[in-house]
């Protein structure tokens, strides 16, 4: 089935380009933008990350896995990573670790497949400076006075083309400091020179001609795709925020170290809102995976609210969606359980049509809302079949390619354990916490623990 995306340069959806089957070398390349590893990343982050983890898994259902090639980078040198070592008084290597680390977890708690490489910006150093150096001597990069080096946007004729930037103000991406140094106020810094105060001992040698320093921020990724997926990939991925201007100067810097087209394919997802409004610590909505798994909710519940909308339209992420992703993964769960029987049997060699429909909603430009609401069609219409154990394979393969993993329940917890929990509940809640404290242990006496959260509460029997 071919895969449709819309494009974000021609602004039409259009067919990705399907490997050649029978040429192993011919891979699908796919690189998508990684965190800055500096603090937590964001439900809003994740949002773009598991659309991305959906998309590699169509793929890789449609073209076979020996056929995709999935990078993601990880920025770990920039402003903010520098300023972060400054503000602890750690290296730079520590800080990164550190926050990298979290990164994964979450990424393995939400289910998301691990891209095939993930390269850092501290480890492609050399890789960058041998660019800036290539676009130096080609005239599309120049030395400013204080030994930084900057990119000629004036030399790229077709800057703009993916952000429509010509098509309004120019926006000033740099300090006031670097707009000092620039000939233009829209070119941009490839490498950025070493100020002592600001950089502390973060630090290499730069190219011929300009001072010791660090990278800017774009050069990374083009000089990462470069090395490790070609002059040319297949697709390009991130959020919209990352459209102008980090992918607009990828492409610019890329095309004319290069000489070639950069990426055949743009894709975007847009915003979270949470809430209603944009994410943000002053307003109280700003969660991190680890905020949510605090009052209660499972990281499969997050994974599936952040599929609930079109990714290319803004969600508007609630509490009260993760309950309705709670319900409607135990809904696939019971479901699965009654399709158990077929789990030991092999399968005839014709397929199960049940969920065709899943499939083709994304395949029709990673569309996950209708992908969800096919998948549970599929079930309600279940009974006007017979099950067979094709159905039992094709029901698993839709759980894989969307990611979301049914873990077997626990224990059902019976009526009266249920009451107890809830009156002990609103007890609590009126600030009665004798009553509260009697409950808990007619609970425990029951045999149940009732674990507490900011906004709701989980059962669990007791052991023994």
């Amino acid at each position: 089935m071919p895969i449709k995306l819309f494009d974000s340069l021609t602004r039409e959806i259009r067919e990705l380009r399907r490997p050649d089957p029978n040429n192993p070398k011919d891979v699908f390349s796919f690189y998508n933008c990684g965190p800055t590893v500096y603090a937590p990343a964001h439900i809003g982050n994740f949002r773009t990350f598991i659309i991305n983890d959906v998309l590699r898994r169509l793929l890789e259902l449609e073209y076979g896995p020996s056929k995709v090639k999935h990078v993601r980078n990880l920025t770990d040198v920039d402003d903010r990573t520098i300023g972060q070592t400054q503000k602890e008084k750690l290296p730079l290597g520590e800080i990164t670790k550190k926050w990298t680390d979290l990164f994964h977890a979450d990424c393995d708690a939400l289910n998301c497949l691990r891209p095939h490489v993930e390269p850092t910006a501290t480890g492609h150093i050399r890789e960058q400076v041998d660019m800036i150096e290539v676009l130096m001597q080609k005239g599309n990069a120049y030395r400013a006075p204080d030994g930084s080096v900057y990119f000629k946007v004036s030399s790229f004729p077709n800057y703009g083309a993916l952000s429509r930037v010509k098509e309004r103000e120019l926006k000033v991406t740099n300090s006031v400091f670097d707009a000092d140094h620039k000939d233009e106020v829209g070119d941009f810094a490839l490498w950025k020179a070493y100020k002592p105060a600001e950089d502390g001992d973060v630090k290499w040698p730069g190219p011929r001609g300009a001072s010791e320093g660090r990278p800017g921020w774009h050069i990374e990724c083009s000089a990462m795709i470069k090395t490790l997926l070609g002059d040319t990939i297949d697709l390009h991925t991130g959020g919209v925020d990352l459209l102008f201007p980090h992918h607009e100067n990828e492409i610019a810097q890329s095309e004319c170290c290069n000489g070639t087209k950069f990426s055949r394919h743009w894709y975007h997802s847009e915003h979270l809102l949470v809430e209603g409004t944009t994410m943000s610590k002053s307003k109280g909505n700003y969660y991190t995976l680890g905020d949510l798994v605090e009052k209660g909710y499972s990281p499969m519940a997050v994974r599936y609210a952040l599929l609930m909308g079109h990714p290319r339209k803004q969600l508007n992420f609630t509490l009260d969606s993760l309950h309705a992703a709670e319900s409607a993964l135990g809904k696939l769960r019971s479901h699965f359980d009654s399709l158990q029987i077929f789990s030991n049997q092999a399968a005839s060699t014709q397929s199960s049509s049940h969920y065709s429909e899943v499939i083709e909603a994304l395949c029709d430009d990673l569309n996950t809302p209708a992908a969800l609401g096919a998948l549970f069609s599929s079930i309600s219409n279940w009974g006007k079949n017979d099950p067979s154990a094709a159905d039992f394979l094709a029901f698993k393969q839709v759980l894989e390619v969307l990611g979301l993993e049914l873990k077997k329940t626990d224990e059902a917890a019976p009526i009266v354990a249920q009451q107890l929990a809830e009156k002990r509940w609103a007890a609590k809640k009126a600030k009665d916490f004798a009553g509260a404290d009697a409950l808990r242990k007619e609970l425990t006496a029951a045999g149940w623990s009732m674990l507490d959260g900011k906004d709701g509460y989980k059962l669990e029997k007791l052991k023994g």
